[in-house]
């Protein structure tokens, strides 16, 4: 009967430490009490989801990569496009963004869906004054598709396994006080 009741007890105490959240899922469910305005928008998934291994361009012609160059840290990859007046409002402020937070632990990734020539991207972050911000493309849409991007822009947080934890649909201010605290919140979750 000892037995039984040890194998009772180690069982359900297995169980709790696999249910229990680990230090990250609850300094990201902490990121998404400060979201106030349109950060609103910023859902944050019960679970995380997978992305996709799709290739995108690099910027001058430099070839091609996946998500999977910026494994082990978070990212929040923008969807956008040189005709989505939306998009081309909120790309200072992703700019901005990156400015202060990006680093080994987090970076801005941004990546023209569609059609964009890369000479009017070139153009428009020479205009507004915006250098630090990646000019990928994807052109023929792979890795939008597979990531269920329809409508521009759609910004994704993706953490550093890989996988999606939260998504904003529509444009949002990215350099506002309560953006800016999530960012913080979430980074902080694996430091």
């Amino acid at each position: 009967m000892k037995r039984i009741l040890a194998a009772l007890v180690y069982t359900a105490l297995g169980a709790g430490a696999i249910m229990a959240p680990t230090a990250a899922q609850a300094d990201l469910a902490a990121a998404a009490l400060l979201r106030d305005g349109d950060m609103k928008k910023l859902v944050f998934h019960e679970v995380p989801e997978a992305t996709s291994n799709a290739a995108y361009d690099l910027a001058d012609g430099a070839g091609q990569q996946t998500l999977e160059a910026y494994r082990g840290k978070y990212i929040l990859l923008n969807f956008w496009a040189t005709w989505c007046a939306p998009c081309r409002k909120e790309m200072p402020q992703l700019s901005e963004l990156q400015a202060e937070y990006g680093g080994d632990d987090f970076e801005v990734v941004t990546i023209a869906t569609g059609r964009n020539s890369p000479e009017g991207i070139k153009k428009f972050f020479a205009e507004i004054g915006v250098d630090n911000l990646p000019r990928h493309q994807d052109p023929k849409q792979a890795l939008a598709s597979q990531m269920a991007i329809f409508g521009l822009p759609i910004t994704v947080l993706i953490d550093p396994e890989g996988r999606e934890v939260a998504r904003l649909r529509g444009d949002a201010n990215w350099s506002s006080d309560s953006a800016k605290a999530v960012i913080a919140a979430v980074i902080g979750a694996d430091s």
